[in-house]
């Protein structure tokens, strides 16, 4: 895959009430990381934006909806995202831990759920938006394994299985995704900027927003064309990491919320 070819560009308006808009992806939500879930709990009780952008990696590992309806953190997770979307609107684009988040927790929570990548037409911009895996082209064994699972013949199969197997199959795939990260012989992979400049032209935005990688910067595309990475979130950390990028009027600001 490369540039556009065989990309749709969803495409979302803004409605005029919205002031600003808050954009978080790779949060990687888990029971062992309280302090980040506290984080999160905390924002969504507070922010005052209009709508908020999940772009992907909100979760650790999702293995199914049904993970909501057994208690754990999964259960309130849920609570929350059903509370904020009471508030405004929660939209929710898949990211490559959390692909199997489905129509029947965007039903119980009022989530939307959104296409990657998606078009925001936002105070007179349009800004692109996507989690960024699909743009990471050297990393062609992760890209044929995304193509794989992604399919609904191995999602069928997958979520057919017991609910402990489905926990258990994802924790042996994470833990070999831990060691090929800690392999020097495989390297992370990067956004590939050109393919991102592509993306931009085919899609009439200037500015792509992502996550995915972990490695927040601006990145000038020349052209008048950019690419925004988001921060993942580690509340735990030193110093903790939980920020959100703001849109509005002004463009387009990072916050800080540790």
């Amino acid at each position: 895959m490369s540039g556009h070819e065989s990309v749709d560009f969803a495409e979302l308006g803004a409605p005029a009430s919205w002031r600003t808009v808050d954009i978080v992806s790779d949060l990687h939500l888990q029971e062992g990381e309280p302090a980040t879930l506290d984080a999160w709990h905390g924002y969504l009780q507070t922010t005052p934006a209009d709508a908020l952008f999940i772009l992907g990696d909100l979760f650790e590992v999702w293995v199914g909806d049904d993970a909501a309806e057994a208690d754990g953190f999964e259960h309130r997770a849920a609570q929350w995202l059903r509370d904020a979307a009471r508030r405004m609107p929660v939209h929710f684009l898949h990211g490559n831990r959390d692909f199997l988040v489905g129509q029947s927790l965007a039903d119980a929570t009022g989530v939307h759920l959104i296409a990657d990548p998606t078009v925001l037409a936002f105070q007179g911009r349009r800004w692109l938006l996507s989690h960024g895996d699909l743009l990471c082209l050297a990393d062609t064994d992760y890209l044929a394994f995304r193509a794989q699972v992604r399919t609904p013949g191995w999602q069928q199969a997958f979520l057919a299985r017991p609910l402990a197997e489905r926990r258990a199959l994802a924790r042996e795939i994470r833990t070999q995704s831990e060691a090929r990260k800690a392999d020097p012989r495989n390297p992370w992979a990067d956004v590939d900027d050109a393919a991102a400049a592509q993306w931009l032209r085919a899609a009439r935005a200037d500015t792509l927003i992502h996550g995915h990688t972990h490695r927040p910067a601006d990145h000038d595309l020349g052209d008048g064309l950019s690419r925004i990475v988001l921060s993942d979130w580690d509340a735990a950390a030193h110093p903790p990491r939980a920020q959100l990028l703001c849109l509005s009027a002004a463009g387009a600001q990072r916050v800080d919320l540790r």
